[in-house]
């Protein structure tokens, strides 16, 4: 779940801005000398051009300042075009993503707070078709398919949990809450692209805007093991929430999927880990981080194998690098289950949560420049 402003609408691949690597009219090759720079400070946020050519985008960060920062390009009414978070002090990153022709605003938001330092850019048209790729098609259709499919097999979880929860069965709402969330936390990226649906669903008490009603899980999490009763109130919520996650539903087919899109949506996956699982802000009252955990990590594995095909003809050694990745997060992630589920994360020491973070950062690193051999 990522904190949003009411400005804000989160999209893996915003249809305004986001073309597909086939059928694509604009230029698509992203070397290094055609890298957009972008150096973060505390106080900047300086760009190296502010004027490009569509297509394959490199963006080139490097972070000069005292804090962690993030990197944002937004469309029309702040729709995210591409983002990357979690960027520390003298540190790079660098974002391959895809953008058609318009009017962008880069933003760097040190302190990851805020709206950002922003500074205006102008994507042009140009360039030669680009040739399709079979493999790259039979991917997106195939990510989609598996969106749609963990959407479909929410509902009626989901619909238990609030039957739970309207029956005053505090015990049986407690057991149905993790795995009524599996497969909105598979596929964070495709749901949050629905940036209306994600502050009524997901958002945290400290994520509400101002004069926002918090509806959604976590709001009924508070009240299962913070207030330990279910209120009145909290069994309109829970109709709330599945007329909200139908919404989500019907939804799912419309979204703009491309390759990159797909890449740079299983690295922000890893990066929900790092900022709210690992640290137990996401579930901060139930304790069922590691099952949000292991579903994020599920959908970026996913992702990445429907992906894989293409990228170990681009690199190989990449793919080689992130098999052993995955399957060392996974080797982490198995020591804390405790029979159908994990164990209790308040009960996980700063020693282990260090030790889970590592994994996730080993994996993180490779998992970022999935998008560049992609788009090769």
């Amino acid at each position: 779940m990522r904190v949003l402003r009411s400005s804000v609408v989160t999209a893996i691949a915003a249809a305004a801005a986001l073309t597909a690597v086939t059928g694509c009219s604009e230029k698509s090759d992203a070397k290094d000398a055609d890298a957009v720079r972008v150096t973060a400070s505390d106080d900047k946020c300086e760009v190296s051009k502010t004027s490009f050519p569509a297509g394959h985008v490199k963006i080139q960060v490097e972070n000069k300042g005292s804090k962690v920062t993030e990197v944002y390009v937004y469309g029309d009414n702040d729709k995210i075009i591409t983002e990357r978070e979690n960027i520390g002090p003298s540190t790079k990153a660098e974002i391959t993503a895809e953008i058609k022709a318009g009017s962008y605003e880069i933003a760097c938001k040190p302190g990851m707070k805020g709206d950002g330092i922003r500074q205006k850019i102008t994507v042009t048209g140009g360039g030669t078709e680009k040739k399709a790729n079979p493999e790259l098609d039979k991917a997106v259709a195939a990510y989609r398919a598996y969106a749609q499919q963990q959407a479909d097999e929410t509902l009626p979880v989901a619909q238990k949990f609030a039957d739970a929860i309207k029956a005053g069965n505090l015990d049986e709402a407690r057991k149905l809450y993790a795995p009524s969330r599996t497969g909105w936390e598979r596929t964070e990226p495709v749901a949050e692209s629905f940036g209306d649906i994600d502050p009524k669903v997901d958002v945290r008490e400290d994520g509400l805007e101002q004069g926002q009603n918090w509806t959604g899980w976590h709001k009924l999490e508070k009240s299962l093991w913070d207030a330990k009763q279910i209120s009145d109130d909290d069994k309109k919520l829970a109709d709330q929430l599945i007329t909200d996650l139908k919404d989500w539903q019907k939804r799912v087919g419309t979204a703009e999927i491309t390759p990159t899109s797909m890449a740079n949506g299983a690295k922000e996956l890893l990066d929900e880990v790092y900022k709210n699982k690992i640290t137990g802000e996401e579930e901060r009252y139930s304790h069922t981080d590691l099952a949000d955990f292991e579903a994020n990590v599920d959908g970026a594995e996913k992702a990445y194998e429907l992906l894989k095909p293409v990228a170990a003809k681009n690199d190989a050694a990449l793919t080689t690098e992130l098999d052993k990745q995955f399957a060392a997060v996974k080797k982490a992630l198995d020591g804390y289950r405790d029979g159908d589920g994990f164990t209790s994360y308040d009960t996980v020491g700063k020693d282990d949560r260090k030790k889970l973070s590592d994994a996730v950062n080993a994996l993180s690193e490779p998992l970022s420049k999935l998008a560049g051999a992609v788009a090769k």
